[in-house]
């Protein structure tokens, strides 16, 4: 049985109509008019317990309401949620004390207060034992490097600190599930990839069930094997990022650096020169039109070449056509993952 069973689920929002003038407004303090708007439509899916997954999509597509009634913060118009046999919003309080959540753009540590304070505080809510509260602090030590900032008050530390104490005071009471939204936000390169490094060991060694929602697409592809697509309140791709990559990821670059400068060479058909530096040329091609291997052998029988490299597109920049409606993804999808996209939604051209 899945940790996470989420089946039909809507949520609609009655938004007030603001007349215009100060006659509209009266007459909208008298007789309010609504209109519904729908921000999740109608969405099923299933996590296993101990599964990574990206649950992404543009702004205002129904990620964060999707996250707050599995959290329990809103309730559903429709449909049913299941988190570990618990309805979310039902039992609320008993749901809470089995999740943790990291915000990038909030903090759950008291600004004033050195962040100990928030652990103990921590300790003290979740009622967590003294053994398994030293275990864990001692494992954050280690792998966080807490010890070099855990005494200093909280509106002193950097970002990528309070990232790391966040992430800490999210997994202080060994959760069941773990809620991250934009966990890497504003952190430089290293610090993003410490972060990712010790979400992925926790989640190995825990086992806990993790949910991201981010726009750092670098987030989904080196912690999550299962990615979620959610665009206008519809799930428009359930499955595997490799899947999404190597199917519309067509296009491929070939990075040729040769002996000498070339100002011209030919190209065969379906090739283009996307750029040029020096000795350096950057051919673009289409993986099902032409093949990588004839177009190497191609270029080494009429030119010098030092060295040759394939460059696989990006998983941020499908993701993006996507979004921009780019690329149909209801199409060529096998399986499961074709019935979700085609019953519940096609990206218009």
């Amino acid at each position: 049985m899945a940790l996470i069973m989420v089946n039909n689920l809507v949520k609609d929002y009655k938004i007030n109509v603001r007349r215009k003038g100060i006659l509209g407004a009266v007459q909208g303090l008298l007789m309010p008019e609504y209109k519904i708007k729908r921000a999740v439509d109608n969405i099923s899916f299933e996590i296993e317990k101990g599964d990574m997954v990206g649950f992404i999509g543009p702004n205002g597509a129904g990620k964060s309401t999707t996250i707050k009634m599995l959290s329990g913060i809103l309730s559903p118009s429709s449909g049913a949620i299941s988190v570990g046999a618990l309805s979310p919003y039902k039992d609320r309080k008993k749901n809470a004390s089995r999740i943790g959540a990291v915000f990038g753009q909030r903090t759950q540590l008291w600004w004033d207060l050195p962040a100990i304070d928030t652990f103990e505080l921590l300790k003290y809510i979740y009622k967590i034992p003294e053994k398994r509260y030293k275990e864990n602090m001692n494992t954050f030590n280690s792998m966080l490097g807490l010890n070099e900032f855990i005494s200093q008050p909280v509106r002193q530390l950097s970002l990528g600190q309070r990232m790391r104490a966040d992430i800490a005071a999210s997994l202080i009471h060994d959760p069941e599930i773990v809620f991250f939204d934009e966990p890497t936000i504003g952190l430089d390169v290293v610090a993003k990839e410490k972060i990712r490094e010790f979400i992925k060991c926790v989640n190995k060694e825990k086992n806990i069930t993790m949910l991201f929602t981010t726009h750092d697409m670098l987030d989904i592809e080196k912690t999550c094997k299962r990615m979620i697509i959610i665009d206008m309140g519809v799930i428009i791709y359930d499955g595997t990022a490799d899947h999404i990559k190597n199917q519309y990821g067509k296009n491929r670059t070939l990075v040729v650096e040769f002996n000498q400068l070339y100002r011209d060479i030919e190209l065969p058909s379906g090739v283009q020169l996307a750029d040029q530096q020096g000795n350096k040329k950057w051919l673009r091609f289409n993986k099902e039109e032409v093949q990588v291997s004839g177009l190497i052998t191609e270029l080494t029988s009429k030119y010098g070449i030092h060295d040759l490299t394939i460059k696989e597109p990006e998983i941020e920049s499908i993701i993006r056509e996507i979004y921009e409606g780019g690329i149909n993804i209801g199409e060529e999808i096998p399986g499961d993952c074709k019935k979700v996209v085609s019953e519940q939604y096609s990206v218009p051209h």
